[in-house]
Formats: C-alpha cells, sequence, structure tokens
C-alpha cells in the first residue's frame, strides 16, 4: 500500500507493546506545533477513563496529540482504570515534550481487563521524537482489532490537506460517531469554527452508521488542526472534512464484522431529517433486511417491515410509501416473477441501495451499514477465546 503522508506538522510513531501476538499496537499522532481540536465522543453508560479524560482535553480546543493503544478497551476497571489511563497519558507527554493536557487518548479492544502497565511502560520508556516516522497508514493499522483492513482517507483544500484514520468493524450503533477516527490537518482555522465543522460532519457521516446496533464503550471522533498551511475558504474546509469522514464511514461499513455487502439505505419525502434518519435506521438496522441482503433476497416486505415499526411516526401512510432496491420499484408495484429476479439482481451487488419515499415532506436523510452473515456470529462467539 502506497504512503498516506500527514500533513504539514503533523509525525506520527508506531510499535508494539506486546498486547497483540503479532503486529504494532500502540500509535500516537501529534503536531509540532500549536494546534486547535475538536471531538465527540460516545454517550455510554460505561464510557471507559480514555474517553473521559479525552473529552475535556477536547473541548478545551488545546489538543496537540492522539495516543492510541489497540486490543483493551480499558473499561470497567474502576479507579484502577482511570490510575491507568493518566499514567498513559503522562507516559506519551514525556516522551514527546508535550503536557498531559494536551494529550487526547484512545482504547480500543476487549472490556474488563486492565492495561498491562508493566508492558505499557517499558514499551514506552524509550519513546521520543526522533523516533517518529509513521505515515497515516500505519497509524491506521496500529489501530485495528477485528478489522481485516487499514482505513485511511484523504482531501486537499487549496495548500492544505486534511488527512484521516478509522477503525472499527463491531459494535458500531453510535451515540456520536464510531469506533475510533481522527482527522489531522494543517488548514488555519479557529476552534470554535473547527468544532461546528466537525459535529456536522460527524452527523451526517458517522452517526449515520450502522454494523450491529450496538453502541461501544470507547467511541471517539477528533480533529487536530495546526494552522501549518495556512488559511483556507472556511466552507471548503467544511467540505473535505465531511468527505473525508463519509470515506471512512464508507470502509467501516464495507468491513463490517462477517460482512459481504455494503448497504445504503436513503429516505426521502419525510417530514424532517429526524423522521428521515430514523425511519433510514430501522431499516438498516433490522436483522431480516441484513439477512435477506446477505442471501440476495428479493423480499421488500422486510423493508415495508421496518418502516411499520416505526408507529408513532403517525403521519406516514402505507398507500403513500414507495420502496426501491436501486432504480426499481418493489412497492407499491409488487412486481412478478420477472420483476423479482431483477430486484434480486441488485441484491446480489457488493453495494445494495434501498430507497424509501415516506410522502410526508421535502426531508432527506442517508445512513450506511452492511449484511449480517454466519461470520459475524463466529466472530464475536469466538472474541475472548
Amino acid at each position: 500500500m502506497p504512503a498516506v503522508p500527514l500533513p504539514q506538522g503533523f509525525i506520527a510513531y508506531t510499535s508494539s507493546l506486546g498486547l497483540r501476538e503479532d503486529g504494532d499496537d500502540f500509535a500516537v499522532v501529534l503536531s509540532t506545533v500549536a494546534c486547535v481540536s475538536a471531538g465527540v465522543f460516545t454517550r455510554s453508560l460505561f464510557a471507559g477513563p480514555s474517553v473521559e479524560l479525552s473529552r475535556e482535553r477536547a473541548s478545551s480546543g488545546r489538543a496537540r496529540a492522539a495516543a492510541v493503544v489497540a486490543k483493551n478497551a480499558n473499561v470497567a476497571n474502576g479507579e484502577q482504570g482511570r490510575l491507568d489511563a493518566e499514567e498513559l497519558s503522562r507516559l506519551v507527554a514525556s516522551g514527546t515534550g508535550l503536557a498531559p493536557e494536551e494529550v487526547i487518548i484512545a482504547s480500543t479492544g476487549v472490556i474488563g481487563r486492565p492495561y498491562p502497565m508493566e508492558l505499557i511502560r517499558s514499551g514506552l520508556a524509550q519513546l521520543d521524537r526522533s523516533a517518529f516516522d509513521a505515515d497515516a497508514w500505519r497509524v491506521a493499522i496500529a489501530m485495528m482489532t477485528t478489522d481485516t483492513v487499514a482505513k485511511t482517507a484523504q482531501r486537499s483544500v487549496g495548500p492544505a490537506r486534511v488527512v484521516g484514520v478509522a477503525k472499527g468493524v463491531g459494535m458500531i450503533e453510535p451515540d456520536m460517531a464510531t469506533m475510533l477516527a481522527f482527522v489531522f490537518t494543517d488548514a488555519e482555522v479557529d476552534a470554535v469554527s473547527l468544532d461546528g465543522m466537525w459535529r456536522r460532519a460527524v452527523d451526517d457521516t458517522f452517526n449515520c452508521l450502522s454494523v450491529d446496533t450496538d453502541t461501544s464503550t470507547s467511541d471517539s471522533a477528533v480533529v487536530l488542526a495546526n494552522a501549518a498551511a495556512g488559511p483556507v475558504p472556511a466552507a471548503e474546509l467544511s467540505t473535505a472534512l465531511r468527505e473525508v469522514c463519509l470515506d471512512l464511514t464508507l470502509q467501516l461499513a464495507r468491513d463490517g464484522e462477517g460482512a459481504t455487502k455494503l448497504i445504503t439505505v436513503t429516505v426521502g419525502s419525510a417530514r424532517d431529517r429526524r423522521q428521515a434518519h430514523r425511519v433510514a435506521k430501522a431499516i438498516v438496522n433490522s436483522p431480516l433486511v441484513k439477512t435477506a441482503v446477505h442471501g440476495a433476497d428479493p423480499n421488500w416486505g422486510r423493508v415495508a417491515m421496518a418502516v411499520g415499526k416505526c408507529h408513532d411516526e403517525t403521519d406516514i401512510d402505507p398507500e403513500r410509501v414507495v420502496i426501491r432496491f436501486g432504480d426499481i420499484e418493489a412497492y407499491p408495484a409488487r412486481p412478478g416473477p420477472d420483476g423479482l429476479e431483477a430486484l434480486a439482481a441488485v441484491m446480489r451487488r457488493d453495494h445494495v441501495e434501498i430507497e424509501v419515499d415516506l410522502g410526508t415532506g421535502p426531508a432527506e436523510a442517508t445512513v450506511y451499514g452492511c449484511d449480517l452473515g454466519d461470520g459475524y456470529v463466529r466472530i464475536n462467539a469466538d472474541y475472548t477465546t
């Protein structure tokens, strides 16, 4: 895979702390100059101490580094978990010349297992900026858990670049973003504007992703901007941030645990975006819809069922609803044998597009997910053993 350079002023380091059998399991990206930051995090009641520490640090708008530990979530470990997370951030800060308050930390992996602090202390003892020679691709690899491919995305905005990395293929039905995502840019932008751009980008992309309806305890989505490339038009930067996030979202959906197909659900002619988003999520989250897609079964009735579950959306009238697979109308057209075969051909694609018009207004929302097959069951049945 070709290298994915980070934007100007950002450097990265990856290493093996010994948490996984083979390969790097730790990464840190930092800005060599002052930064502004923004972040969105899980709302899980079991949020890990990494999230609790990083939420405050990202909101300060002055974070300069993001460090990730893979294969261990450090969640549900009580006071010791919090102390270990604080020590991890101090170790990263000490090795990079930053203050602990400038370091975002994230962890992903098994819940309920304490950090192996002796391994972490030993592995980070020699951490020094002189060893920072990794690119975004290597960072994405070090973040992986059950991912099958590393996930990076990049866009240019005039002289500036926007580069993102992400991981996550299961436990994805976010209240904020996805598992872990970090975006870095050398564009000049103030902290307040960056926060607004970031929240809009997250809401339109990561918040529209679902793999299995389970919300992680460690979800973190953070952006750092260091102004090394100078100012760029705000609208263009906002678009680039959204495009990078959408690119990563589609990669996450395609790599869902056991997935073989990407599903895109667009609900239009809705009363408002909230209604469109809610109905679209009901469709993409339905196990019956997911398994129908997996088996290329043109059972449009499962989509109708998913719409019908939103029973308190009382302005939805089934007689006004239209369901399409690709560009083929499945309801109310009620296709015959030839039409069902055409629908099945759509379902056999590696990207299945489902469209529903509600007939309640002008709004629209698109969400992203994947099919559900026996691979998902096997991965999660054997996850800790």
